[in-house]
């Protein structure tokens, strides 16, 4: 990324020095500062961070830098989340991003309410905005890869947008196809969404993958804190 070296020179800090500050070498800094770099997700947030900046606003000005096409935009509020209008159509979401490390404090601060606002954000286009709040996380290990193109590998970056948990006693909102961040009291999981038990008490969740390692399950409704459509995927 070219903003990247541009940051870095108005910081007056070399590519040793940030290669220092988030973990790499002189080389790798290097590979990071050219045009299209694929920068893995936990680096590009530390180097967003060491710059004050979110992952979101570090790719807006990449784009403004290198083409001026969104240089005069403002960011606009929309369910929370921070987005910037994108041409044909297209928008930039800007949301609260939980790694694996984070995920567990997450669920667990939500069931006592004493959550906080998170600093570190990922930057996802998307054809349209639909109502609600949008957050990202991290997805841990293979149960969602089948090595289909709807898999989920472990370590990928899923955006998902907040859903309505009581609407899941509606047998027809239940896509098969459809993937769903479930946060629990005390972890969070990506799954499959095959159906509800009879006294609407209960939801089936199923794994894309279909090793014996990993089979389908039940969790309660009332054990189910937030859910969240997954309706984008970073790998």
């Amino acid at each position: 990324m070219y903003i990247i070296k541009q940051l870095r020179r108005k910081k007056n800090i070399s590519q040793t020095d940030l290669g220092k500050e988030i973990g790499v070498s002189l080389r790798t800094i290097q590979l990071y500062e050219k045009k299209d770099a694929n920068i893995p997700i936990k680096n590009l947030s530390k180097i967003a961070a060491f710059f004050d900046m979110t992952i979101a606003e570090l790719y807006m000005q990449e784009v403004n830098e290198s083409e001026g096409t969104y240089a005069k935009q403002k960011p606009f509020s929309h369910f929370g989340n921070i987005c910037y209008t994108l041409d044909h159509g297209k928008f930039l979401v800007r949301a609260p991003l939980y790694f694996l490390e984070d995920q567990k404090e997450y669920a667990e601060k939500l069931a006592d309410n004493s959550q906080k606002d998170r600093k570190i954000s990922a930057g996802f286009v998307v054809d349209s905005l639909e109502d609600g709040n949008h957050k990202a996380f991290e997805i841990a290990g293979d149960s969602m890869d089948d090595g289909s193109i709807e898999a989920i590998p472990n370590k990928a970056i899923v955006l998902g947008l907040k859903y309505n948990k009581n609407k899941l006693v509606r047998q027809e909102d239940i896509k098969k196809s459809d993937a769903w961040i479930l946060v629990l009291k005390n972890r969070i999981i990506c799954k499959s969404i095959t159906g509800i038990d009879a006294t609407k008490t209960k939801i089936q969740c199923h794994n894309l993958n279909t090793s014996p390692e990993y089979t389908d399950f039940e969790i309660a409704l009332d054990d189910l804190q937030e859910i969240y459509l997954v309706i984008k995927r970073q790998f």
